[in-house]
């Protein structure tokens, strides 16, 4: 999605606007992890959340019930800033990117999600991480920049690289911006590299086997729901057409 299709020089969708073509354009699961990242941040800026509600803690969870901490952890990057801008394009850039090349079932993608999820929040307590939304993103920016190697990229029209170096691009800008080396964001790295390397490298090594794909179960939920709902996407022309190139 370019700066002209955003703003609506792309001829759009009839009758929408450009924010909202632009929104029905990402897949389900990145649309939805931005909307709830951007609402978030709405909420606390707006004083009607704290962000002593969100994080993540073992004991919140698991002994006072608070179950909805193992989902605000990952959509709250902090208020409203240029801080989050950058979290926001990324995430969505990227997870969208992501999305679209694992195919129109939601299956392959989400069970990704719920993998690095999973692992983020086991590493959470030991790690000190209460809030896990930059760690997940620098995941997904991982693995799409390995399966990527050689598309080149420009950080703010100053630095053209291929898209293997794009996290540490990243962690840089990160500890240049905060002044702290943004374990999180390593963390991130680690656990998209496991994914990486079973998803990618591993099947080749090992007459195709592929441990981390979704089970059979996983992918009926996914196929049910695609069979009770048509699923027809909003705009087929949208759904067909490729991901958009990266520059």
């Amino acid at each position: 999605m370019d700066m002209d299709n955003m703003l609506g020089g792309g001829g759009g969708a009839i009758g929408q606007f450009p924010l909202e073509q632009w929104f029905y354009e990402m897949p389900v699961c990145t649309r939805w992890w931005t909307f709830a990242t951007v609402a978030t941040s709405l909420l606390v800026q707006c004083q009607i959340i704290t962000p002593f509600q969100l994080f993540y803690s073992f004991r919140a969870v698991f002994i006072k019930n608070q179950f909805w901490r193992l989902l605000t952890t990952f959509v709250y990057f902090g208020p409203l800033s240029l801080d989050l801008l950058f979290h926001v394009f990324f995430l969505q850039r990227y997870s969208r990117l992501l999305e679209e090349s694992s195919g129109r079932s939601p299956a392959h993608f989400s069970w990704l999600l719920l993998y690095a999820t999973s692992i983020l929040l086991c590493l959470s307590p030991m790690l000190s991480m209460p809030f896990l939304g930059s760690a997940l993103s620098s995941s997904l920016v991982y693995i799409w920049s390995r399966r990527n190697p050689e598309t080149r990229l420009s950080f703010l029209g100053l630095l053209v690289f291929t898209a293997p170096y794009l996290p540490w691009v990243l962690m840089a800008f990160s500890l240049v911006l905060h002044g702290t080396v943004p374990k999180d964001e390593i963390c991130g790295v680690i656990v998209g590299h496991v994914w990486y390397f079973f998803s990618d490298v591993y099947p080749s090594l090992h007459n195709g086997s592929r441990p981390l794909d979704p089970p059979g179960w996983w992918r009926r939920i996914f196929e049910a729901r695609q069979i009770d709902t048509g699923a027809q996407p909003i705009n087929n022309e949208i759904a067909a057409a490729a991901a958009p190139e990266v520059r």
